[in-house]
């Protein structure tokens, strides 16, 4: 939970101008009540105290302006004086509850210029949230922007305090309105607002929105543990299509998720199983560089995947004419995508990619959806960012394919 610092509640009663002694301490320097007279009384409590608070003897001149609170009678002009330097005093010695006085007392005489009344309902506002009395920090800062206050840094306060207070739902309602804002206006939404809102749907057991609130929040932040939260709950969503294992890999690979030697294993026989030789030797050699192969007791293992993957490799190069030939003369195009898609892995990027744009347009594709997910990745894989979000922004499908190619193109924007 976000917490306010000593500073924060100092800083902007320094912004005000309370904290600067003559004034505090010279009623004939506060130009508004200048024409009042001040009592000898108070005025050497008020002069005593000012005195210690130039000193920086904090407590003590809060201990001395707290005497003056005995004293009957006082006007306007000696009252309002006073608890200006209560102010002052108290935000230095770190006592909030003696701030908090102070700040209400002001606010509710109404005297300050209007600039300067919105920055003491801050101060109360800050106060009482520091105190932990959130509902009345919600009260003082929803007066702050209703009174006309533009400070935006105040918002997640705002937020956490309805949070904190109970209202966890309207909080949540406030912070979706403001992403939504932020949207619409073409800014990036804050990294707070973007948990704080997957964190309470999260807890509302509602994985969709969950899944959305993800999504902005590596969209616009990237952070890795959210990409993993995210993929992880694409495996987990109903209807999801195990069709689509190879797909998740291949982004868990470029996102860096892959890390184990069994799961590039895994990878690269599902690719040469797919006809993706060429992208299963690039699997292999990426989990040797990381260390996940070629170490440990399955040396053996990993060596023989690596030889199966150059054989397969061989022989698809030495068959690519005759498989060319046939995926032409079928029906459909699936043969052209797969052919295709096999070659952009095998660094013939123009070639694979006219061959998958060939076999698309000849259609009667088994997986319609899968083989421009598939293109968008050869065009991003290429070098063809533009035309692979174009692509990917095209790929339908409610069983995981449209999901994987939003995040190929957060990905591609990340890049």
């Amino acid at each position: 939970m976000m917490q306010f610092r000593f500073s924060r509640i100092a800083v902007l009663v320094a912004a005000i101008g309370f904290s600067a002694a003559p004034e505090l301490t010279n009623i004939a320097a506060n130009t508004a009540f200048a024409q009042e007279a001040m009592r000898p009384e108070v005025g050497r409590i008020v002069q005593t105290a000012g005195d210690l608070y130039k000193a920086k003897k904090y407590k003590e001149a809060l201990a001395k302006i707290h005497e003056a609170d005995g004293i009957s009678g006082k006007s306007v002009n000696e009252s309002f004086t006073i608890e200006r330097m209560r102010l002052s005093i108290a935000s230095a010695a770190g006592d909030n509850d003696a701030t908090i006085r102070a700040a209400e007392a002001i606010i509710a005489a109404n005297k300050l210029p209007s600039k300067d009344q919105l920055q003491m309902i801050q101060v109360l506002a800050n106060a009482y949230y520091k105190a932990g009395n959130y509902s009345k920090a919600v009260t003082w800062y929803n007066r702050y922007y209703s009174d006309g206050g533009t400070d935006q840094s105040m918002r997640p306060y705002l937020i956490q305090a309805m949070n904190q207070s109970g209202d966890s739902s309207k909080a949540a309602k406030a912070v979706e309105a403001e992403i939504a804002a932020d949207e619409k206006a073409g800014r990036t939404p804050s990294l707070s607002n973007l948990e704080f809102y997957a964190n309470a749907l999260s807890k509302q057991k509602d994985t969709t929105a969950y899944a959305g609130a993800l999504e902005k929040l590596v969209m616009y932040h990237g952070k890795k543990e959210y990409w993993v939260n995210l993929l992880n709950i694409l495996e987990r969503k109903l209807g999801y299509s195990e069709r689509l294992k190879l797909d998740l890999l291949r982004l868990k690979l470029a996102l860096g998720q892959v890390t184990k030697g069994n799961d590039y294993m895994e990878a690269s026989l599902m690719s040469i199983k797919a006809g993706y030789p060429a992208e299963a030797s690039k699997i292999i050699d990426a989990g040797y560089k990381a260390g996940a192969l070629g170490t440990g007791n399955d040396v053996d293992r990993h060596k023989r995947l690596r030889d199966m993957a150059t054989k397969a490799n061989d022989e698809a190069n030495a068959g690519f004419a005759a498989a060319e030939t046939n995926a032409k003369a079928a029906k459909d195009g699936n043969g052209l995508v797969t052919l295709g898609f096999a070659l952009v892995a095998a660094g013939k990027a123009d070639q694979g990619i006219a061959l998958m744009e060939e076999g698309i347009k000849k259609g009667g594709l088994t997986q319609a959806e899968d083989a421009k997910l598939h293109l968008g990745i050869a065009q991003l894989q290429s070098g063809k960012k533009p035309a692979a979000i174009k692509t990917l922004k095209s790929v339908g499908g409610k069983d995981g394919t449209a999901e994987l190619a939003r995040y190929w193109v957060i990905f591609a924007n990340q890049k």
